[in-house]
Parts: structure tokens; sequence; C-alpha cells
């Protein structure tokens, strides 16, 4: 009974017209023509035009995968030619990629990933369906249910993205993925089941070659995004201690009313003791309150014998000091004007 339902599939691949045979010049020139679409005819050909607005679309289309994907993994121990058809249904992906001119989402896994799978699939429908084999398109199209939701989220527009946090955690539910197949494929080298060795090492060196192709593929689209954010960081964090960048903003007070000249102190110094918030009496409006306070450092900046004091700053720094000096000169020309 399993001998004749395993003819039944091969059979199937054999006769259906809309999937070439892997073996056949005609299989060669479609697989050719896929990496040639994805990589170099389709961008060349969006290069000038607008990009395809499918929104709609790609909700209708990712949708459908998720349903696709949950009746092969419901159905998988009878769907295995159907499973086998949906790795060319999965090329829409990329068509999808070029004619919107995401072609930055054409990577090398993709292409890869896109353009093996098909021919890897055959051979296991070919010769080998049912039992063992079936295995990683069980794994495969669990994955594909929560990649073609995550996906039709995505396409449903940016009021969604706030539900789409998770997306590096399906990269590694991926990864994860083929680290089950590994162990599952590479068993039989050890336990004999009467299963051919040569699918063994072919399922078992997909599943190597993909996992390490999804590892670099999370360490530069996370690990190294991390490193770039926390560097920046690093590099902005020196100007923005204690609410600095509000002293940038709070320049446009300057157009405001501004209050009173109040006359200068001979035992002043300098016009700073009011800005830094010393004439209580007098004080400035909007981010000038209190001596710029709320605006450079949260009230702890002063100027003592040409030094500049402040949370975060140490003994000094130069650009601060010049945006109170220009302050200070600001007042003055509006008090002479008044």
């Amino acid at each position: 009974m399993k001998q004749k339902q395993q003819q039944q599939l091969r059979n199937q691949v054999n006769e259906i017209a809309l999937v070439p045979n892997i073996k056949s010049s005609t299989g060669i020139a479609f697989r050719s023509r896929f990496f040639g679409w994805a990589k170099v005819l389709g961008p060349r050909l969006m290069e000038n035009r607008k990009p395809f607005h499918l929104q709609n679309f790609l909700v209708i289309y990712n949708a459908s995968q998720v349903v696709f994907s949950a009746w092969l993994f419901y159905e998988m121990v009878h769907a295995c030619w159907w499973y086998y058809f949906s790795k060319f249904t999965e090329f829409m992906d990329t068509i999808f990629f070029v004619l919107r001119k995401k072609t930055s989402q054409v990577t090398t896994l993709h292409v890869i990933h896109h353009g093996c799978m098909p021919m890897s699939v055959w051979f296991g429908v070919k010769f080998t369906p049912g039992g063992h084999s079936t295995f990683f398109g069980l794994l495969n199209t669990f994955v594909h249910i929560v990649m073609y939701t995550y996906y039709m989220f995505s396409a449903m527009g940016p009021q969604y993205q706030k539900y789409l946090w998770w997306k590096k955690y399906l990269t590694t539910l991926q990864m994860v993925q083929f680290i089950l197949i590994m162990v599952h494929a590479f068993q039989l080298l050890f336990i004999d089941c009467n299963y051919p060795k040569a699918f063994v090492w072919w399922i078992g060196m997909h599943a190597v070659m993909f996992f390490f192709l999804f590892n670099e593929f999370y360490k530069a689209a996370y690990k190294s995004r991390l490193e770039k954010k926390a560097a920046l960081a690093m590099a902005n964090g020196h100007a923005k201690p204690n609410g600095y960048c509000k002293s940038i903003n709070a320049h446009d007070d300057l157009c405001m009313p501004q209050p009173a000249p109040v006359p200068a102190s001979s035992s002043s110094p300098t016009s700073y003791e009011q800005l830094n918030g010393a004439a209580a009496s007098t004080p400035l409006l909007n981010g000038h309150a209190n001596g710029l306070k709320n605006g450079y450092a949260n009230g702890a900046v002063h100027k003592t014998n040409g030094s500049l004091l402040s949370n975060g700053f140490g003994n000094g720094n130069g650009y601060a000091t010049k945006l109170l000096d220009d302050v200070a000169q600001e007042l003055k020309h509006r008090k002479t004007q008044k």
C-alpha cells in the first residue's frame, strides 16, 4: 500500500504540466530565469519606473500563504506533492520585492533559498516521498505559517508595525528549524532504518547551509544594528546630559517678550548670574527661567572665574560657554534697543 502511494506521488510529479522536470533542459532554464529575474532583469526593468503599490494584494497573498501552509502542516503525510508545489508559489515573494523596487530584500540568502528549494524538494518527492523525508517539510510549513503571518501584518500598513516587534525571534525560529532538521537527518548515519544515505546527506547539508546563511543574516540585521545604535548613543551622549538639548530649542524663546531690564550691580562681575538664577527677583521666561537651568543642565550651570561647571560636563565646555555668551549678547542688544 505504501509503495503504491509513493508511486502515485511520483506519477503526479512527472505528469504535472506546470512544474518542469528538474533534470530536463526546461527545468534548468526555469531556474536560470529565476536567478536572472531576481538579480538582474527585474531590477533593470524597474530602474526607471515607479514602484508598484501592492499593499492590498500582498495582504491577500500572504493570508493565502498562511492558510496554505496551515493546511500543508495538517495534511503533510498525504500532501508531499502540494508541499513541492508550494515552493513555486513562493517565487511570488521575489517578484513582489522586484516590482516594489525593494531590491535590498532580494539578498543572497533569499535567492539561494528560493532557487534551491524546488530542486531539493523534487528529489525527495520523486525518490523518497513520505516517511522520514516529511519531517523537514512539516517543520518548514509551521515556520511558514508564522513567517507569512508576519508578512501579512507588515503589508497591512504602518499602523501594525507596533505588533511586529518579534521579527528577530522569527529569524531565530528559522535557525532552530534547521538545527532540528540536521539532528533528524544525521541521526540515520548511526541508525539503520533502510533510508538512502545519499538523502541523509542531501537533507542534512541543506540544513547546515541554510543555518549559516540565516545566522549571517541575523548578525547583519540585528547584532550589527544594535552595535551601531550603541556607538551612536555613545557618540551623542556627551552632548545631551541632563536636558542639555533643551537649551538648543530654548533659544526660540528669544523671540518672545522679555522682562524689564535690571540695572547691573557693580558687585556683579557679569550678567551671567542673572542667567544662572542668582537674580531670583528677575526671572526669565520659558527656558530661560531660573537662568537657563532647565535648558542647559537642570539648573546646575554656573560660570565661576571663567570655568563652566555643569552636571555631566566636568570642568568646562567651550561650546556651552559660547551659547551663554550669545544669549547674553542678544539680551544686551534688546535692552539697548528698548
